[in-house]
């Protein structure tokens, strides 16, 4: 490894730290905490099922968005944050599954969040921020990754879902 890689990857795995309290930390921390306070609220029928549902989606979304994050630091030599973009594009990990690990991560944590806490305000957020998320995406994040890699995001898009995970890993041979 060269020294520029090397500094490029200390670089990213530090943007990349604070770009996971920043952004996941105010999308899954700071704004359901002013939502629901961290207080259960007995709302939902069969709250206890739901609760469980609810600590594994969180388990399963954190796991996740680490995972994504490292990923974006290690093999990507960049960040998640548009100033500071990956180097590669990373279409390993949980990206051989869905093209948007790292979204899908941040749904799955709020959903767990508004079950574990019963909070239909919190469904209703979960389901603003995919929206919003989702025309970011459309809009900003796809046309732009189509123009800085072509010819790896159009393969990558050819056999990758947007949303909806594949059920077996793509075997992508780069």
């Amino acid at each position: 490894m060269t020294q520029s890689d090397l500094n490029a990857r200390v670089g990213a795995i530090l943007g990349s730290a604070i770009f996971f309290v920043l952004a996941p930390g105010t999308v899954v921390v700071l704004i359901p905490w002013r939502i629901t306070h961290w207080q259960v609220h007995s709302q939902f029928p069969g709250l206890a099922p739901l609760r469980v549902i609810g600590v594994v989606l969180i388990a399963a979304g954190t796991a996740a968005i680490i995972d994504s994050f490292a990923r974006f630091a290690w093999q990507g030599l960049g960040t998640p944050a548009p100033i500071y973009p990956t180097r590669h594009l990373v279409v390993k990990g949980f990206y051989r599954f869905v093209r948007n690990p790292m979204y899908m991560s941040l749904l799955l944590i709020l959903v767990g969040q508004a079950l574990l806490f019963a909070s239909a305000h919190l469904l209703v957020y979960a389901a603003c921020a995919w929206l919003i998320t989702h025309l970011f995406v459309l809009f900003y994040e796809e046309p732009k990754l189509r123009r800085s890699f072509p010819a790896d995001y159009a393969q990558f898009t050819a056999h990758v879902p947007r949303w909806i995970p594949r059920l077996s890993p793509w075997k992508n041979d780069a």
